[in-house]
């Protein structure tokens, strides 16, 4: 430590306010309780100081170099703090060559913590693998890229990889309120407080990153004009100034939350994607949790375009996976992707209707019993009542079809799926259609059975 290192000490506001309020234990940090919470394997292996080499991956601001200095006050090795930004590899070498003489001579480990380890080529990446199989060092890496992709193979298969996420809104409110709050090391000193919808704005424009979160706060905290009675007070204008964006009405739980989604579904159901991706963009841009989005869009691929579009809910599913992947806000193009196909597929609620009608059928009509033909028949004894007696397998029969029934006696003539004209579902109208007739006029010759005309029959062929 030098002098400008005591300086700063001595005057807390020389070091910002998100290094100043980094987390001093374990129990302090936020939004990590998959790794950390006690019991888990990453809270265990630090606490028995028992480290493998590992690998942080998450965002920005997630908290990775606070956790890999939270490592270093937890275990009695060297900690060695390495930047793959402002380092080479002639300073690596001499990191490495002073852990193997502390370990030779002092029987002591070296912790040596990698920032922004992805920026490493292979062959520098090479250069870790000789200390880290030896174990004359502990690896701590740290990236925001995937690490399948940006850490070579063979030191990847060397480290444990441990995956933070993103902070949410409400984790950034938290760490927020204890800025406020703590007169050491934030800016209770100064007697600063809040508006609600400030600290809101902030945290949910950070996007996860709590340090961009914090900085906003320190600089909105700047701004605030000192009151007659002493104090500030970081109002929501002020917000919006120290992050450069305008805060959206909004209100997660209130009335514009639902006005917003319902305009959104209807434009979707109403094929304008214009105005799809406007409503999307209104709520992503106020602060709206994107998963929410994802899940009521993948709705509407089900209530809406059904099987007009089978491709729609398969492309639901793979925005919400990539989503997971990117985070944001790089993952709002996938969102933004989804809603234009969504309103340009073609349209269908048969699917919907269908089943609203047979959920009504089974509240009606109880617990019919399953036709004998069509039952499970596994032992002899189950074969002699009759289960599956005269069961036809499809595949024996020309187009891999055959007329026969498969509903209760009950319900033998109900209708509950009816297709639509459009797309994919109108293309098998008239198919569906055709069998239904078949069907029927083999009720009405006395339900006289087919032989196959493909292969044997196999009347105990269970499914």
């Amino acid at each position: 430590m030098d002098l400008f290192d005591h300086a700063a000490e001595r005057q807390p506001g020389l070091t910002p306010l998100a290094d100043r309020m980094r987390p001093r234990q374990l129990e302090e940090m936020v939004g990590q309780d998959h790794l950390l919470a006690p019991g888990k394997v990453l809270r265990q292996t630090i606490e028995r100081d028992r480290l493998p080499s590992m690998i942080f991956w998450g965002p920005p601001g997630s908290g990775k170099t606070t956790l890999a200095r939270l490592i270093a006050g937890y275990t009695g090795a060297e900690f060695k703090s390495y930047s793959a930004v402002t380092s080479g590899l002639k300073e690596l070498r001499e990191v490495l060559a002073g852990a193997q003489m502390l370990k030779k001579h002092h029987s002591r480990q070296t912790i040596l913590f990698i920032d922004e380890i992805h920026r490493f080529n292979k062959a520098q990446q090479d250069a870790f693998l000789p200390a880290v199989e030896k174990g004359t060092v502990v690896l701590v890496g740290a990236t925001t890229e995937n690490p399948s992709f940006e850490v070579n193979a063979a030191l990847l298969s060397r480290c444990r990889v441990f995956v933070l996420n993103p902070l949410s809104a409400d984790h950034q409110l938290l760490i927020l309120q204890q800025a406020l709050a703590d007169a050491e090391r934030g800016l209770g000193s100064l007697g600063c407080r809040a508006e609600e919808a400030a600290l809101r704005h902030l945290a949910e424009r950070a996007h996860g990153d709590a340090r961009a979160a914090l900085n906003g706060l320190e600089l909105a905290a700047t701004l605030a004009a000192t009151l007659p009675e002493g104090g500030r007070v970081i109002t929501l204008a002020l917000a919006e100034e120290a992050l450069q964006h305008k805060a959206l009405r909004y209100d997660r739980a209130g009335e514009e939350h639902y006005n917003l989604i319902s305009a959104l579904h209807k434009s979707v159901r109403g094929s304008d994607p214009d105005a799809a991706l406007y409503w999307l963009g209104r709520m992503l841009e106020a602060g709206e949790d994107p998963l929410y989005l994802l899940r009521r869009m993948s709705r509407m691929a089900s209530e809406d375009i059904g099987l007009a579009d089978p491709q729609a809910l398969v492309l639901a599913a793979a925005a919400r996976q990539v989503f997971e992947l990117v985070g944001l806000p790089e993952g709002k193009l996938a969102l933004a992707q989804l809603a234009v196909y969504l309103a340009l597929a073609p349209k269908s609620n048969a699917l919907e209707a269908g089943y609203l009608q047979v959920a009504d059928a089974v509240r009606r009509q109880g617990e019919l019993e399953v036709p004998l033909h069509i039952r499970n028949a596994p032992t002899t004894f189950m074969r002699n009542l009759g289960y599956g007696k005269e069961y036809r397998y499809a595949h024996d029969y020309e187009g891999h079809w055959v007329a026969d029934d498969y509903l209760p006696d009950a319900l033998r003539r109900e209708r509950f799926y009816r297709p639509g004209a459009l797309g994919w579902e109108g293309e098998r109208k008239t198919l569906l259609e055709d069998r239904l007739r078949q069907r029927e006029a083999s009720r009405g010759s006395g339900d006289q059975r087919p032989e196959p005309r493909l292969g044997e029959k196999k009347p105990d062929i269970n499914p």
